[in-house]
């Protein structure tokens, strides 16, 4: 066989294992990640067993995005729980050269403007996790239990809208997951479809 027909099989076979990649599942255990957040360090999910965390797919130049920050929704949902012990990492799948490709420093100031309440901004410049979570929309929320099994996934809330002013009638999915779970109740509504701007991969 010759190399190059050796390397159109490898070139199959990585196609097949792409497109046989499963997305995570609720009620089963969320995929394993480190990533650096915005000062280089790395974060691991494995960090947190034991704890609760949310992950919340975010790009700052989406329409969507900026609704749940500019009401106010996202930094008060987060202070919330991170003040509960959840911890809650935003995590960023936008490609260099696309939207919501920030730098460090650019992020921060955002951050600081939204009055962002995030335990840590995960920069995942190649998408291999937002691939691995299957991460389709910005926002798109996931939570995960102190076993690390995955309890929650899908949209924020139940108005797929960009308009600031639809926050205050809406059923908060993310919400409501997170104190049924943290009272040690069933979370009643597991998964949702995701809204927002496509994930700039």
């Amino acid at each position: 066989m010759g190399l190059g027909m050796k390397t159109h099989l490898l070139f199959l076979s990585l196609i097949a294992a792409v497109s046989l990649h499963a997305a995570p599942k609720v009620d089963q255990p969320a995929p394993a990640f480190t990533l650096k957040d915005t000062a280089g360090k790395e974060v691991s999910l494995a960090d947190y067993k034991g704890k609760y965390v949310v992950l919340e797919w975010i790009n700052y130049g989406c329409p969507f995005v900026q609704k749940h920050y500019a009401s106010k929704n996202l930094p008060n949902l987060q202070k919330e729980f991170t003040e509960k012990g959840v911890v809650w990492l935003a995590v960023c799948s936008s490609a260099p050269g696309k939207q919501g490709n920030l730098s460090a420093a650019d992020i921060q100031k955002k951050s600081a403007e939204y009055g962002a309440n995030f335990s840590a901004y995960l920069i995942d410049e190649n998408g291999a996790v937002g691939r691995e979570y299957d991460a389709k929309t910005t926002p798109e929320m996931y939570v995960i239990n102190p076993e690390g099994i995955l309890v929650y996934k899908g949209a924020i809330d139940d108005k797929p809208t960009a308009k600031p002013e639809d926050v205050a009638g809406a059923s908060n999915y993310v919400q409501t997951a997170l104190n049924a779970a943290l009272a040690g109740q069933p979370v009643p509504t597991k998964e949702t479809k995701s809204y927002g701007c496509s994930v700039k991969y």
